[in-house]
């Protein structure tokens, strides 16, 4: 009993909170005595069951997550399980199913393999019908069918198919065409072809009507058979294929070719290219007219835009092709016979493209020239023979000679033979280069020119240091004509249309014969056409041009001051009065320099182009007028007489040797004109002058540089101009007549 009531107490105890245990032990000290022990034992047990509670719950959620989590696996288990197991099941059902399906298509791809081996066969028998019945255009139209199938089937895996197909094909296509062919030729046969001569009969027959239609017929029946399967009708070698009945009517002409420029026939000579290059060209030419009038106008009802005898020419083109590439390869250790072969495959290439009016844009002969070894090879004999030639034309008796010396119309640049030869020289292989169509070999040539010219310098070169002991001879001049001349051309060229072409292919394409050794700015200046494809070299020749003339006007100048020495040392202070001016003569000791100043201007003129003498006068002038103003004026005191007598000199005498070759001589004077003028002004002129001058001088002095008026207006008045204050006042000086002196 007693135990039943201690079970009720706990009970009631453990509803009970916490915080209200106070109020139940209150309580239960109303209870008897020996009960307290037992209430207290069972408060710390449910204290301590209270502060357990919580753990346990927790224990107890990480349980049932654990557990929810374990449920989750085992069911995505169970559902992998289960698919894998409907899986199995059903790969069972797919494999047998495939199985089906792959059988299905294999007897359908046979089924299809069959039916189009099927209509092949039925295509071949329908042609073979066509033929039978003599229906050539439904044979060839079978035959189209026939091509449609085979492109059709490029793309399948059915070698077989597509092997027997295309055995089929040609097969077809070889009997169509050489049944077209036969009936071809007989009709070409009745219209004379081929025209081999140009008096060659061409009388129509007198069923001309009757074989005018049958030859358009076969020529349609041609280009369709063609148009059904290109592939058959041309060598794979000719792109684009040639016109099918122009093929067959080459077929004569090509045996005719490999019959006299093949095997043993003497017309077969490595030494004789131009037998068989003119025998084609003749060929076209004999030929265009029936093109022309028999052919064109048939492609032209069928709807084909070639040109007929474009078609002709082209295949002619293959045959001697084919000659010239397999005869260059002999030639290439013969330079005489190589030399000759390029020489007439450029006339051909010229007589094709002009005469008989070929396209530029379809090849001819040239690119032959064009392989490695036949272009280098072209390049090494040309620079052979080039320098050959310059050693030749240097060592004649009249190299330094012109040839138009008596025609002074002609001679205006005075080049000696040699020059002329040089720069023919290089002209005649530009035109041999210039038709090549490719800019890159065409500079491969520049590089060959401007190499033979910079030779050619140094020959000129040479050749002038073993005439420096007497720079005034004829050889000298010659030389000296031909730098001038070589750099007058090239600068031609520098501005011809052909060689601006050649300046940009050059730059897009940075050929280093053209841009080597050139900075940015060189580059620059060539791709915006501000330079020219020869400035390096015609900078070398302006520098000899320029030195060879300095050591000219050196050598005369020389002469004219040993000439001169008398008339330095007149005594210009103290010559006798003239009181008529009109009757003053040239000073005596003046006639030695005047005669040789004017023999040297006549020399000159006869022997220096134009360009050049107008330099070697001018130079001479500048020189001739320093000369006298430093030893004659400067170096003298003049009285009034003095200075009348030295412009009478200069200017009646000196200053008219050079009036024939400009209007105004004493311009390039200016420092003996000017001096003249300040030497023979009046006494008071003088003084005057001489005055503000000094005046002038002390003030810029005084002011540091403070500018009053100048005394330029008051020597510009007196028609001094290149002389400065200083100089003025030095001239000033020089007068001995001045009173108080």
């Amino acid at each position: 009993m007693r135990n039943l009531k201690m079970l009720e107490i706990k009970e009631e105890l453990w509803k009970v909170k916490p915080s209200q245990l106070t109020v139940v032990i209150g309580v239960s000290a109303f209870h008897s005595t020996d009960m307290s022990n037992t209430a207290t034992i069972c408060v710390f047990q449910i204290l301590t069951v209270s502060s357990s509670v919580p753990l346990k719950v927790s224990a107890a959620l990480s349980a049932a997550k654990e557990a929810g989590y374990s449920l989750e696996d085992l069911l995505q288990r169970t559902g992998v399980d289960t698919k894998h197991e409907h899986l199995q099941g059903s790969q069972t059902l797919m494999d047998n199913f495939g199985r089906s399906l792959n059988q299905i298509s294999t007897m359908e791809r046979h089924v299809e393999y069959l039916r189009c081996l099927q209509h092949v066969q039925d295509l071949s028998a329908a042609v073979q019908q066509c033929l039978m019945t003599s229906s050539v255009q439904e044979a060839i139209r079978a035959i189209d069918n026939l091509a449609a199938l085979h492109a059709g089937l490029n793309q399948s895996g059915c070698s077989h198919l597509q092997d027997f197909l295309c055995e089929t094909l040609n097969f077809w296509h070889r009997i169509v065409k050489e049944r077209l062919t036969s009936d071809f030729e007989k009709v070409l046969t009745q219209l004379h072809w081929p025209i081999i001569h140009p008096t060659h009969s061409l009388t129509p027959a007198a069923n001309n009507q009757e074989i005018n239609c049958q030859l358009e017929l076969l020529v349609t029946q041609l280009l369709a058979l063609q148009t059904s399967y290109p592939l058959v009708s041309t060598p794979l070698s000719q792109s684009p294929s040639l016109c099918l009945p122009i093929q067959i009517m080459l077929l004569p002409l090509r045996k005719r070719f490999r019959y006299h420029f093949y095997g043993n026939q003497q017309t077969n000579s490595l030494s004789k290219p131009e037998w068989y290059l003119t025998q084609v060209l003749m060929w076209m030419g004999n030929s265009s007219s029936f093109m022309e009038e028999k052919i064109q106008p048939i492609l032209k009802r069928a709807g084909n835009t070639i040109g007929a005898k474009v078609e002709l020419c082209r295949g002619l083109l293959f045959v001697v092709q084919e000659k010239v590439a397999s005869d260059a390869s002999r030639l290439l250790y013969d330079d005489v016979l190589f030399c000759h072969m390029v020489e007439e495959v450029l006339q051909f290439e010229k007589e094709l493209r002009g005469n008989q009016s070929y396209p530029t844009v379809l090849p001819g002969l040239l690119h032959l020239l064009l392989e490695d070894a036949v272009l280098q090879k072209w390049l090494t004999v040309e620079k052979k023979m080039a320098v050959e030639k310059m050693d030749a034309m240097l060592s004649t008796e009249g190299a330094w000679s012109s040839q138009y010396k008596d025609i002074s119309d002609m001679d205006e640049l005075k080049a000696p033979d040699c020059a002329e030869t040089f720069m023919t020289l290089l002209q005649v292989i530009t035109e041999r280069y210039q038709a090549l169509p490719c800019p890159s070999a065409q500079l491969k040539f520049l590089g060959l020119q401007k190499e033979l010219v910079d030779d050619f310098r140094i020959r000129l070169t040479q050749v002038m240091k073993e005439e420096l002991r007497c720079p005034l001879g004829a050889r000298y001049s010659a030389i000296l004509n031909t730098v001038n001349y070589i750099s007058t051309i090239l600068g031609d060229w520098g501005n011809n249309v052909f060689f601006l072409q050649l300046q940009q292919a050059a730059v897009s394409l940075a050929e280093e014969v053209v841009t080597e050794g050139l900075g940015v700015m060189e580059v620059g200046h060539l791709a915006s056409l501000e330079g020219s494809l020869f400035d390096g070299l015609l900078a070398l020749l302006e520098r000899l041009k320029g030195d060879m003339m300095g050591r000219l006007l050196e050598w005369t100048m020389r002469e004219i001051i040993d000439k001169a020495k008398p008339y330095c040392q007149n005594r210009w202070f103290s010559l006798p009065s003239q009181h008529d001016q009109s009757t003053m003569s040239l000073s005596s000791s003046a006639c030695p320099m005047m005669l040789c100043v004017r023999d040297t201007l006549l020399n000159l003129h006869q022997v220096l182009s134009l360009p050049l003498f107008q330099m070697a006068w001018q130079g001479l002038a500048d020189r001739l007028d320093n000369f006298l103003y430093q030893d004659v004026i400067l170096s003298n005191h003049f009285s009034d007489v003095g200075a009348a007598q030295l412009q009478f000199d200069m200017t009646r005498n000196l200053f008219p040797l050079f009036g024939h070759y400009c209007k105004r001589p004493e311009n390039f004077f200016k420092h003996v004109k000017e001096a003249c003028i300040i030497l023979s002004l009046n006494v008071g002129s003088a003084i005057l002058l001489t005055d503000l001058l000094k005046e002038s001088e002390e003030k810029t002095r005084d002011l540091g540089g403070a500018k009053d008026p100048t005394p330029e207006s008051a020597l510009h008045e007196l028609g001094v101009y290149c002389l400065a204050s200083c100089d003025v006042l030095i001239l000033l000086s020089l007068r001995a007549s001045w009173s108080g002196q």
